[in-house]
C-alpha cells in the first residue's frame, strides 16, 4: 500500500450511493439490489443462443453473459473463407445488427444487464447492442452498459490464434 494513503487518509463523510462512492454506488448496496448472477452461454445462431437466455432467465438468471464463436470474435462474417468449421462452435454467431436483433428477441434491454466477452470487434458489437436497444425503444441513458472486452482473454486465450 502507498506510504502517503496511510499517513494522510482521507476521511470518508459520504454515505453509501453518493460521490464519491467510497462506500458502495447503491445506498443499500447489495441488501436492497442483489449482484448480478450471469452464466456464459452462446452457441450456434442467435435463435439458438436467445431460447438458451430466455430458459436462463425464467429459471432466476439476473444478468447475460454473451459467447460469440470465434469468426465474430475475430470480426469474420459466417460466409468468410476464414471462418469455415468455426461458425457457431464456440460461441454464437452474430454477423449483423439482424442477427443481435434475433439474439435479444423478448429480452428487455432495459431490464436485464448484458456481458459481452469480446475484444477485437468489442466497439462494434456494442454500436450494434445500442441499436437493438433503441429498436426495443429503450434510451440510451436507460440501457444498462454491457461489459465488453477482457484483459484475460485478450491475451493468451487458448481461442486466440497464434
Amino acid at each position: 500500500m502507498n506510504q502517503d494513503w496511510l499517513e494522510r487518509p482521507v476521511p470518508d463523510q459520504s454515505a453509501p450511493g453518493d460521490p464519491p462512492f467510497t462506500r458502495g454506488i447503491y445506498p443499500t448496496m447489495y441488501r436492497g439490489k442483489l449482484w448480478t448472477m450471469r452464466q456464459y452461454a452462446g452457441f450456434g445462431t442467435a435463435e439458438e443462443t436467445n431460447a438458451r437466455f430466455r430458459h436462463l432467465l425464467d429459471a432466476g438468471q439476473t444478468g447475460l453473459s454473451v459467447a460469440f464463436d470465434l469468426p465474430t470474435q475475430m470480426g469474420y462474417d459466417s460466409d468468410h473463407r476464414m471462418a469455415e468449421g468455426e461458425v457457431g462452435r464456440a460461441g454464437v454467431a452474430i454477423d449483423s445488427v439482424d442477427d443481435l436483433e434475433r439474439l435479444f428477441h423478448d429480452i428487455p434491454l432495459d431490464k436485464v444487464s448484458t456481458s459481452m466477452t469480446i475484444n477485437a470487434t468489442a466497439a462494434i458489437l456494442l454500436a450494434m447492442y445500442v441499436t437493438v436497444g433503441e429498436e426495443q425503444g429503450v434510451p440510451l441513458i436507460k440501457l444498462p452498459s454491457p461489459r465488453c472486452g477482457s484483459s484475460r482473454t485478450s491475451f493468451g486465450s487458448p481461442r486466440a490464434p497464434r
